[in-house]
């Protein structure tokens, strides 16, 4: 069975719903500057000026797996410096997605084993469309240093402080 494979540039196109999905497909996200400029203004960084990602949607029981890879090279201000500067990025992702009222879904109230080596459980659609583009920023959110620290800098404590009495001026008046 052939794979779909589509194109993708923008996010208006990143969405699939569960009744297209008889079989796997492949999508190439390829996204044009306002896309990659929403990003960086979702995600608070000064810019985004490369970005790709490789999405595969499968079906999973009522509903679907998609994994994903994608590297990009994202801008951000250094805390330390002020100073804007790139970093590479690159990560992978697999999440799966199952219809609210699933069978499949555990029971709301039922006991959960914490297994930190297994798969996270699986998300709930809100309505039939699955939002590869909020999974793609939500993964790429989760690889930013929130405290960015441009490659060299170093923080450099300030000197002592002197403190100025409103009161040096008399002092200097009583000798």
């Amino acid at each position: 069975m052939a794979v779909v494979r589509s194109v993708i540039t923008g996010f208006e196109q990143m969405k699939v719903r569960l009744s297209d999905l008889g079989r796997e497909r492949s999508f190439d996200f390829q996204p044009d500057d306002s896309a990659r400029a929403t990003m960086a203004k979702t995600l608070d960084f000064v810019a985004l000026p490369e970005f790709s990602a490789v999405l595969d949607v499968s079906p999973y029981l009522d509903g679907a797996e998609v994994r994903g890879k994608w590297n990009g090279r994202v801008v951000q201000t250094c805390g330390i410096s002020l100073e804007d500067f790139d970093t590479p990025l690159k990560g992978d992702f697999m999440v799966r997605v199952l219809p609210a009222g699933s069978p499949n879904l555990p029971e709301e109230g039922s006991e959960v084993d914490v297994d930190p080596d297994a798969d996270d459980p699986p998300d709930v659609l809100e309505g039939d469309a699955i939002d590869l583009g909020a999974y793609v920023i939500e993964h790429l959110g989760l690889e930013l240093d929130p405290f960015p620290r441009k490659p060299g800098a170093v923080f450099e404590p300030p000197e002592e402080l002197v403190v100025i009495s409103p009161f040096a001026g008399l002092r200097d008046l009583k000798s």
